[in-house]
């Protein structure tokens, strides 16, 4: 499969600047295949080591965690010469060994023609940083998502397709009707299939959505397990009932995050570890509200105001237990959760490209789904499931605010008309 992330891991290994490098996220988005294969291409040979599936692999670093005694043993350990420069060096779930990953600092410092790259699915929640020392500014840190629309398309070799797209999105120009109703099936064949390589590959292999549907549930059932190992035992329950609660959250009119859904007088202090974990663990992304879409955005969000979504629109809709051909058929039985299914989309559509995502209301109840800094401006993007695209919310926000232009997603085809860039939903990549 063709990750994106392979323009930047090059980027990465011809930068004078190159520091080791932690490659973040979810499990199953990726990580381990993407850096083998770029080792694969790159590199004279891949010295790999797995600290879950060689549980002696730490005692290595308990001794010392000095490059210069390090690489000698590492080399024998994994069978292969390490070579400056030539040898790529994967250490894999780094995050069950904080020696290994402090090991880093020093590679940068005292080592750094050793090109390295540690892969971790749970930094963000299973490293001791009390206790172990976190190598702040001695790494490169890149997060990995699950596959975009634009890499569901490559999976099925529509390079011509992609190009059709980005040059429509250019020019503000309508695709072809035929070319726009197929790009529109494979967008809700994505919905259900998701970006997880293992569930594109299986489904693409076979076409068969109960193969998928199996697999999906048991990437999610890893994420639970997770839950309960890497979590305090007083907090396992709490992460369980947010991960379930999220596709209520989504089924509401109003999506944003209300802790009284996961259970009756929820209230914030009860569950906002739980819902830090599951962001943390990149099992679920969470945005905030801005009170004024202004630079620095940050500067203006509402921390007990915000939306969450998983980070996976086909896990989403394996944990919803929705029937393939209700989402592919666009069936009227889902119009309750069409929204927020297609917002959980947008979300990871943006989030995997780069995007900070943050969302506005008006004291009228006014509502921009996501707000981003796109090329230095500050744009509001509203999103409809259908080619409906009357956008009440965004004429306020229009009005009140001025911005150079506005975005609509929708299934309408490409345009520009009255400050507006309308944009089908199969094209949220281009952004």
């Amino acid at each position: 499969m063709i990750r994106k992330i392979m323009i930047y891991l090059n980027e990465w290994k011809n930068s004078t600047y190159r520091k080791p490098l932690i490659l973040q996220g979810a499990r199953q988005v990726g990580k381990t295949y993407s850096i083998l294969e770029f080792g694969r291409k790159e590199y004279e040979n891949v010295a790999y080591f797995n600290f879950e599936t060689n549980v002696n692999l730490a005692e290595t670093f308990s001794e010392s965690i000095d490059p210069s005694y390090l690489i000698p043993i590492l080399s024998r350990i994994s069978g292969q010469t390490i070579i400056k420069a030539k040898t790529l060096i994967v250490f894999d779930e780094v995050q069950l060994c904080e020696r290994a990953l402090t090991s880093l600092k020093y590679f940068c410092e005292n080592a750094p023609e050793y090109h390295i790259v540690a892969l971790g699915s749970l930094l963000g929640v299973a490293v001791n940083r009390d206790e172990f020392s976190f190598p702040v500014g001695k790494v490169d840190i890149k997060t990995m998502y699950p596959m975009d629309m634009e890499e569901f398309l490559l999976a099925y070799n529509e390079i011509e397709l992609i190009a059709q797209i980005k040059d429509c999105f250019k020019n503000d120009e309508p695709m072809p009707h035929a070319l726009h109703k197929a790009a529109l099936a494979y967008y809700r064949e994505y919905l259900v299939c998701g970006g997880m390589p293992e569930c594109v590959d299986k489904y693409l292999e076979t076409k068969d959505f109960i193969l998928l549907r199996h697999t999906q549930d048991m990437i999610s059932e890893s994420y639970l397990k997770d839950m309960s190992k890497y979590n305090k035992q007083n907090e396992i329950k709490k992460t369980h009932l947010v991960y379930d609660n999220i596709t209520v959250q989504l089924s509401k009119k109003n999506t944003r995050f209300q802790y009284k859904l996961i259970k009756k007088g929820g209230r914030a202090a009860e569950f906002k570890n739980a819902i830090e974990w599951l962001v943390l663990s990149g099992i679920a992304t969470r945005i905030y509200r801005i009170e004024h879409p202004m630079k620095p955005l940050e500067n203006y969000r509402d921390i007990d105001a915000f939306k969450t979504y998983v980070s996976d629109v086909g896990l989403l809709c394996a944990k919803k237990d929705l029937l393939a051909d209700d989402v592919i058929y666009n069936s009227p039985e889902l119009n309750d959760f069409k929204g927020g299914m297609t917002e959980n989309y947008v979300c990871g559509q943006l989030v995997s490209n780069g995007y900070k995502c943050y969302y506005w209301t008006s004291k009228q109840n006014a509502e921009i789904d996501f707000i981003i800094q796109r090329e230095g401006k500050i744009i509001p993007i509203e999103v409809k499931s259908a080619e409906n695209t009357k956008a009440k919310s965004l004429a306020v926000y229009t009005k009140a605010f001025r911005p150079e232009y506005a975005i609509k997603l929708s299934t309408k085809n490409f345009g520009f008309e009255n400050g507006k860039k309308a944009v089908p939903l199969y094209a949220a990549f281009c952004l």
